[in-house]
């Protein structure tokens, strides 16, 4: 005998499973970055990311504080797993729990009908409960072979998310030799001036365009990436990726370097990779260099002891300035959201004496009056 609210059962197992299917597609099968779609990883990701952080970077050693941080990303991809494998689960369930009588024995309550499905996604089923209809086997058809699917495409995500990250991560531990950990912008334009370095800065500039060509296609489709911290200290692939904007930056204002052509097309892939982010994550900009003046003329100053000709005064600041506003405040906002270590002009910059404020001198206590 069917019960009463076999129908609603039925209709909201339905109806779950579509949405989790659906989810499903459009975060693994086929990703593609918009803003405005409903997606689970964006639903709860984000949010816990804010709680992980601030729960985990209070108080700590900074080794400890960075090996905290460095578990979000694979227990929240776990987290997904799990999430959608309860929801099919129970999607599932409903549809059972609705086809009760054609189970043999006949399923009594619906934790009976959870306990089938989750036996069948995963697939452990021991045969104490039979479909002996149509209806029935076709439902269990149909969640078995949901169970394999997913843990196809547990393995495929696996495999296409840390492919990503260690294609991303090879750069940026590359780029140490030349720009230092944590990564500078001079300390590299320096490094690729010394002798015997002939066109390393031309190969950096198109190694970082391939790179930035490379996560804008991987890190839009699957954002989870940006989670993922590099293993070594002082590094941080948003400071590396910032240290060879900065570079490309100087090259074009201020130099009249060779790798001016490589520098002005790493430059437009990398303001392409800046400007997407910052539409994922929802950064609300301002136009402003972030560096004061100051920092750039004695950025200046170390390029002309480095043997570079370099063009100086207001006129090459201005222009400067122009090309680092395009980038500089998205990049300060995701490497703060995403606490990585400070660098020479990316990141938290609260800690630089130009930016402390004075302290205030005590009053030296006055005698009391005898």
């Amino acid at each position: 005998m069917e019960r009463p609210l076999a129908a609603v059962e039925a209709i909201t197992g339905a109806v779950l499973l579509i949405v989790t299917f659906y989810d499903l597609f459009q975060s693994v099968v086929l990703p593609r970055p918009a803003v405005r779609k409903v997606q689970l990883a964006r639903t709860i990701i984000r949010p816990t990311w804010r709680l992980w952080k601030w729960g985990l970077n209070r108080g700590a050693r900074i080794d400890r504080s960075e090996a905290r941080l460095a578990a979000f990303a694979p227990i929240s991809l776990l987290t997904l797993f799990l999430v959608w494998g309860i929801s099919l689960i129970v999607g599932y369930s409903l549809l059972i729990d609705s086809l009760a009588g054609q189970f043999r024995p006949p399923l009594n309550d619906w934790l009976t009908s959870f306990y089938v499905s989750a036996t069948t996604l995963v697939p452990l089923s021991y045969g104490d409960f039979v479909p002996e209809y149509g209806p029935a086997r076709l439902v269990i058809v149909l969640e078995s072979g949901t169970g394999v699917a997913l843990a196809a495409l547990a393995i495929t995500l696996l495999f296409e998310l840390y492919g990503s990250f260690r294609s991303r991560e090879e750069s940026v531990v590359a780029l140490d030799a030349l720009a230092g950990a944590p990564p500078s912008a001079v300390q590299l334009l320096e490094t690729a001036a010394e002798p015997g370095m002939d066109g390393a800065l031309k190969e950096t500039f198109d190694e970082w365009r391939r790179w930035s060509s490379m996560v804008l296609e991987s890190h839009l489709a699957y954002p989870l990436l940006v989670y993922f911290r590099s293993s070594h200290d002082n590094e941080a692939w948003i400071n590396s990726f910032g240290a060879v904007m900065d570079s490309a930056a100087l090259v074009i204002s201020s130099t009249d370097s060779p790798a001016r052509g490589a520098a002005k097309l790493m430059f437009t892939v990398g303001n392409h990779l800046v400007e997407d982010l910052a539409w994922v994550f929802r950064f609300k900009l301002a136009s402003d260099p972030i560096i004061e003046k100051s920092e750039y003329k004695a950025a200046i100053v170390r390029l002309k002891a480095a043997g570079y000709r370099v063009t100086d005064g207001d006129g090459a600041w201005e222009q400067f300035s122009h090309y680092r506003s395009k980038y500089a405040s998205a990049l300060n906002l995701m490497a703060q959201y995403l606490l990585a270590p400070p660098a020479q002009w990316v990141g938290d910059r609260s800690y630089l004496p130009h930016r402390q404020r004075p302290r205030r001198r005590r009053q030296p206590a006055t005698k009391a009056a005898s």
